[in-house]
C-alpha cells in the first residue's frame, strides 16, 4: 500500500485549532491522527467527522467538552486531515474504515464512551456501536444515519456520488461551505483544503460517496443490517441533534428515534443548521450535550 502524508506545514497557524497532535497505528504502517483535550482519567467523548472534513470540524466543541471535565477525543479518519492517506481507491472500503476506527478505540482502550457522530462519522460510529455496545455509554447523532439499503437513496445523493467521482477538481472547502447555513471565511475554507495539497491526496475523499451502501447487494449491507438489529436493543441514552436545513439528512433522525430503545424520552432537537452542524452551531451543540450529560448517570 502506497501511503501519503500531508506535510505538517499545511496545518500551521490554524486559528482556533491549537490542539496537540497524537498518532496511533491502526494497521501496519498506517497512522491515524487525533487531538485530545481534557483530563485523561475522565470518560471520553469520541467525535467522529464525516466527508470531506477532518477533526478541525469539531474545534468549537473540543474545548467546551474539556472545560466541563470530559476527555474530548477527535480523530481524523484515514484519508483525511493529518492521518495517513492510502494513495489508491482500492485501499478504501467501508469495512476498512470501520476496522481502522475500531483499532483506534482499542489502542486507546476507550470505554464508557459518549459517541458524537455526523455524516460518515455516523456510518462508521453506529456500525461500531452495534458491534461493540459494551464500550459505549451514550450516543449523540447529528445529521447522520446507518444505511441498510432498505429504501432508495435521494436523487441528490446520486448526483453527489457522480460529482465526487468525475470532477477534475474536488473543491473541499467550497463543498463544506455549501453544506452550511453560515458563511465560512476564506481562512476556514482553506483549513478544510489543507489536508489535500494535490489531487492524489484526495483519493479517500473522492471514494467515500461511492462506499455508501445504496443497494442490497453491496458488501457492507449484511454487517450494517446486523448492527442495525443490535441498535434495536441499545437501551443506553441515545440523542439526536439535527440541523433542520440539511436537504438530504435533515429528517433522518426519525428512523433512529423510532428504532433505538435508548432514544425514548430523550430531548431530541431539530434546530437551525445545515449538514455541517458542528460548523454552523458548534458552541450550541457542545453546550447542549454538556447539559444533557450532566443529567445522565454514568454507565459503567
Amino acid at each position: 500500500m502506497k501511503i501519503l502524508r500531508t506535510p505538517a506545514s499545511r496545518f500551521e497557524g490554524l486559528r482556533g485549532f491549537d490542539f496537540a497532535r497524537h498518532d496511533v497505528e491502526v494497521a501496519p504502517g498506517l497512522r491515524m491522527a487525533f487531538v485530545e483535550d481534557g483530563p485523561s482519567t475522565a470518560s471520553p467523548i469520541l467525535m467522529l467527522h464525516g466527508e470531506p472534513t477532518w477533526s478541525y470540524l469539531y474545534r468549537k466543541m473540543i474545548s467546551g467538552f474539556a472545560r466541563n471535565g470530559h476527555r474530548a477525543i477527535a480523530p481524523d479518519l484515514i484519508g483525511f486531515g493529518r492521518s495517513d492517506k492510502p494513495a489508491h481507491a482500492d485501499d478504501y472500503s467501508y469495512a476498512s474504515h470501520v476496522a481502522w476506527t475500531q483499532a483506534l478505540i482499542e489502542r486507546l482502550d476507550l470505554r464508557d464512551i459518549t459517541l458524537v457522530c455526523q455524516d460518515w462519522g455516523s456510518l462508521i460510529g453506529l456500525r461500531i456501536v452495534g458491534e461493540n455496545p459494551g464500550r459505549f455509554a451514550r450516543v449523540v447523532v447529528a445529521n447522520g444515519f446507518l444505511p441498510i439499503a432498505d429504501r432508495p437513496a435521494p436523487a441528490a445523493f446520486h448526483v453527489w456520488q457522480t460529482f465526487a467521482k468525475y470532477t477534475p477538481i474536488l473543491p473541499i472547502g467550497r463543498i463544506v461551505a455549501s453544506g452550511c447555513v453560515t458563511q465560512l471565511t476564506r481562512e476556514v475554507r482553506a483549513a478544510y483544503d489543507a489536508p489535500f495539497p494535490s489531487r492524489e491526496y484526495a483519493v479517500g475523499a473522492r471514494v467515500f460517496p461511492a462506499l455508501v451502501p445504496t443497494s442490497a447487494d453491496d458488501p457492507a449491507v449484511p454487517a450494517n443490517r446486523r448492527a442495525w438489529e443490535a441498535l434495536g436493543h441499545f437501551s443506553k441514552p441515545f440523542l439526536t441533534l439535527f440541523g433542520k436545513n440539511d436537504p438530504i439528512l435533515g429528517r433522518a433522525d426519525v428512523p433512529l428515534q423510532r428504532h433505538v430503545p435508548g432514544a425514548a424520552g430523550q430531548p431530541h432537537h431539530r434546530f437551525w443548521g445545515g449538514h455541517f452542524v458542528q460548523e454552523d452551531r458548534g458552541e450550541f451543540l457542545a453546550q447542549t450535550i454538556n447539559d444533557w450529560l450532566a443529567g445522565v448517570p454514568t454507565t459503567r
